[in-house]
């Protein structure tokens, strides 16, 4: 069987639809077991990966079993990482997520949610029960709440659609940025929502 072809690491001047597909071939080299980086997280590694020139902003989770780097199989300088719970925006989300696409020219943004999301099942917690959590997982659970109340906190798959629902809004939010619309609208960055299952290891991307 004949191993892999390395892809290429970076891609100044790549186009939304191409930036897509290589991180789609990323996560199917990750499912069939045949990754080209397979966790080369050695310092001769990082070394090796020379200027930063990425091709996509990945917005995730901070569940330990969604590694963004690793589901999509990337090396170092491929793709700008950022996880929150539930890929939750704030300001610095947004804000890096601008420099990446203004300054560093990356013409995609992924939002990843999975399932079995804890945070997404605190919100859905919270409406069914009235009691919000105190903290800062408050902040969490209220950006994540209107998702649960579009689909329904009493329906028995709340959960599941929440987290689908909560992709859908953030990747609406982010398309709707100031500084986002623009590029957005001619086209020269996309941004688009997945979901990641974490019985498979697969990646599908969702409808807006």
């Amino acid at each position: 069987m004949s191993s892999p072809s390395r892809p290429p690491a970076t891609g100044a001047g790549r186009t939304p639809r191409s930036a897509l597909a290589e991180l789609l071939a990323g996560n199917r080299r990750f499912v069939s077991g045949r990754p080209v980086h397979g966790h080369d997280v050695t310092a001769a590694a990082a070394v090796a990966s020379g200027d930063q020139q990425p091709y996509a902003v990945l917005l995730g989770c901070i569940d330990s079993r969604v590694p963004l780097e690793a589901i999509f199989d990337q090396t170092f300088g491929s793709i700008c990482v950022i996880r929150t719970g539930a890929h939750v925006l704030d300001r610095a989300v947004c804000g890096s997520i601008e420099y990446v696409v203004h300054q560093l020219g990356v013409p995609l943004v992924m939002v990843l949610g999975h399932e079995r999301c804890g945070a997404v099942g605190s919100a859905v917690e919270a409406l069914r029960t009235g009691q919000r959590p105190d903290g800062s997982l408050g902040y969490i659970v209220d950006q994540i709440a209107p998702a649960v109340a579009e689909v329904g906190a009493d329906d028995p798959r709340a959960h599941p659609l929440a987290v689908r629902r909560h992709v859908l809004r953030t990747v609406a939010a982010l398309r709707a940025d100031d500084l986002l619309a623009g590029p957005v609208a001619e086209g020269r960055i996309d941004v688009v929502g997945a979901l990641y299952e974490l019985a498979t290891g697969d990646v599908t991307l969702l409808d807006r």
